[in-house]
């Protein structure tokens, strides 16, 4: 997967914005404020961390070499996966998916409804 791939991936996903809050090349892509991916955009190999239930995040950690402990993240909730070419794409949709579902899930009521246009 391509940095232009991963992107445009997230930025498809309900009430995502980005930004680089900490340098030039550190992008994170948010929902509701709250950040569920982040990606050194000159990185080579290109990484992004993701978001991950705890139990997940190990048993993918097992299952693949190329997921390792969040790098400078809560290593218990945050995995970075290493995107050169050993994890087939649609499971690397599936866990960017799985990071922004978790944030979702964990914003306030009112601002998952602003997001899903469900004003109330």
């Amino acid at each position: 997967m391509l940095l232009d791939e991963l992107v445009t991936y997230c930025k498809n996903l309900k009430g995502v914005t980005d930004d680089f809050p900490f340098d030039e090349t550190t992008l994170t892509l948010r929902v509701g404020g709250k950040i569920f991916a982040l990606t050194d955009i000159q990185g080579e190999p290109l990484r992004v961390n993701l978001k991950c239930d705890p139990d997940l995040a190990e048993a993918l950690r097992e299952e693949h070499g190329s997921v390792l402990p969040g790098y400078h993240m809560n290593k218990v909730h945050w995995n970075t996966v290493i995107l050169d070419g050993s994890i087939p794409k649609d499971k690397i949709l599936w866990m960017i998916d799985h990071s922004y579902d978790l944030v979702f899930r964990s914003l306030k009521r009112s601002d998952r409804d602003r997001i899903m246009g469900h004003e109330g």
